[in-house]
Order: structure tokens, then C-alpha cells, then sequence
């Protein structure tokens, strides 16, 4: 549900995600999750017509990277864990992170200093 909503280009109403997610799901279904959702605070709606119209309020990214901290959380071995994230990185994605991983040190760095 949250990838539909996340690829939208604006709010989409139940009928609409339904049609993105594929009709397999029924109708009552998308509307559950939907609901429960927002019930967690990670879309809200807005009253369009007669129905609600559904948009995320938490990115995409922010939700994938909880997700791989739960992960590192549940490995008994979290060096292993890790290591086995590295080894299935791409090149680029290599290049990125050692990118990513420099501008963090750094940053905590100046924070450090700063105190």
C-alpha cells in the first residue's frame, strides 16, 4: 500500500490503490490497511467527495532504513549481519556508502568539537 502511495504523484482514494496494488486484494482489504495506517500515523486523509483520499506522511527512505535497523537488531551477530549487507552491495552502491560513511564521521566529529 505504502509503495502506491509513495509512487502517486498526490492522494489517492481506496479505488485508486486498490488499482495500483493490483485487483487481487478487495476492496475491503486496501480500505483495513488504509485505515490502520493512518491509524499509526504514517499517511493521512483528507475527505474528497465521499471518500478519503490518502497520502504518506513519512518517506519512503525513512521507513526502509527502520527497517534495516530492526534487522541489525535481530542478528545475534550484528559485525556478520552487516558483513553480509556489504558483500551484496553493487560497486556504485560500495563507492556511496564509504561516501556516506566519511560525511557521518565528520559530521559527529564537528558535533564533538562543538560541545
Amino acid at each position: 500500500m505504502l509503495a502506491a502511495l509513495w509512487a502517486a504523484p498526490g492522494p489517492l482514494v481506496p479505488a485508486e490503490v486498490q488499482a495500483a496494488v493490483g485487483a487481487d486484494l478487495a476492496y475491503t482489504t486496501v480500505m483495513t490497511i488504509l485505515v490502520r495506517l493512518h491509524d499509526k500515523g504514517v499517511i493521512e486523509r483528507a475527505k474528497v467527495g465521499r471518500a478519503y483520499a490518502y497520502r504518506p506522511v513519512v518517506a519512503e527512505t525513512d521507513v526502509i532504513a527502520e527497517q534495516v535497523r530492526r534487522l541489525l537488531d535481530q542478528g545475534q551477530d550484528r559485525a556478520a549481519v552487516l558483513q553480509g549487507l556489504f558483500e551484496g552491495l553493487a560497486p556504485d552502491d560500495e563507492d556511496v556508502l564509504r561516501s556516506l560513511l566519511a560525511k557521518a564521521t565528520s559530521a559527529r566529529r564537528n558535533r564533538t568539537k562543538g560541545r
